[in-house]
């Protein structure tokens, strides 16, 4: 199984991914949130939160009587999430694995945008988020799909099989851990869900040139996506994925076609 490191994120991936992911992840977020029917007044917790771009928005949302709590293990990335915060919406280290500090029955709503895949185990983190949930609450998943992969994985998994970086063992499925919509549901159900909508959701990114793109790889990667290798081959690794990555180029940029899982389970 391959291991995702939280030591080598950097000021500069943090910063990056602030900018970036604005057009991505919290784009795909605003879609989930509006699958969860946020509603003001309510208590949401966003795990995996990331610099609070999202957690910002839902905020809005739930107005003055909510309020937003968000965790992520990155403390980059929390502390520029902390510049968003006010009287309702909040920031802190932690993770999904550890949710002790948030009694039974805290929140309305929980989600996971661009989180899931990051977690190898994911029985006990939706565990801990079936326990902090009140009855009747929401849990919105968007997650990479497994039968799906873009172009970029293709590339990445190519140039990484030709010597020298095949030296370096990265598990065959790369850093993340995605899951088809049959095993979401699974995992779901094992954990006391009641299952709303499991979905794929086809949908197309464009990066301006290779360069963007393997840009935001490793920014939205914290440093992961070719963090196996020593830094002495990563340049020249990220050189080979952005020649072959030119034969996507098209006038909008860089397509990347790959799909997404929707899902919504309540607890009962």
């Amino acid at each position: 199984m391959s291991t995702v490191s939280l030591t080598l994120d950097t000021r500069e991936l943090a910063h990056h991914y602030e900018q970036a992911s604005a057009a991505h992840q919290f784009k795909a977020g605003q879609l989930l949130i509006e699958e969860l029917a946020v509603a003001p007044g309510e208590k949401v917790l966003d795990v995996g939160s990331g610099t609070g771009l999202l957690a910002e928005y839902v905020a809005g949302l739930v107005g003055p009587t909510g309020s937003v709590n968000g965790i992520d293990p990155l403390p980059l990335r929390i502390a520029l999430a902390r510049q968003k915060e006010r009287s309702n919406l909040s920031f802190k280290v932690g993770t999904a694995y550890d949710l002790r500090e948030f009694p039974e029955a805290s929140f309305d709503v929980v989600y996971l945008n661009a989180v899931l895949h990051w977690l190898p185990d994911k029985l006990g983190p939706l565990q801990e988020i079936h326990r902090v949930l009140k009855k009747g609450g929401r849990l919105g998943i968007s997650t990479g799909s497994k039968d799906h992969s873009n172009q970029l994985q293709a590339i990445k998994a190519l140039v990484l099989s030709r010597e020298p970086y095949s030296r370096y063992a990265e598990a065959s499925d790369g850093i993340a851990h995605r899951v088809s919509v049959s095993e979401l549901e699974s995992l779901l159900k094992q954990t006391g869900f009641a299952v709303q909508k499991v979905e794929v959701r086809p949908h197309v990114r464009y990066h301006p040139t290779p360069e963007a793109a393997i840009e935001f790889a490793e920014a939205s990667s914290f440093g992961n996506f070719l963090g196996h290798l020593p830094a002495e081959l990563r340049a020249a690794a990220g050189k080979e994925i952005m020649h072959e990555l030119e034969q996507y180029h098209t006038p909008a940029g860089i397509r990347r076609d790959g799909a997404r899982i929707i899902a919504v389970a309540l607890k009962l």
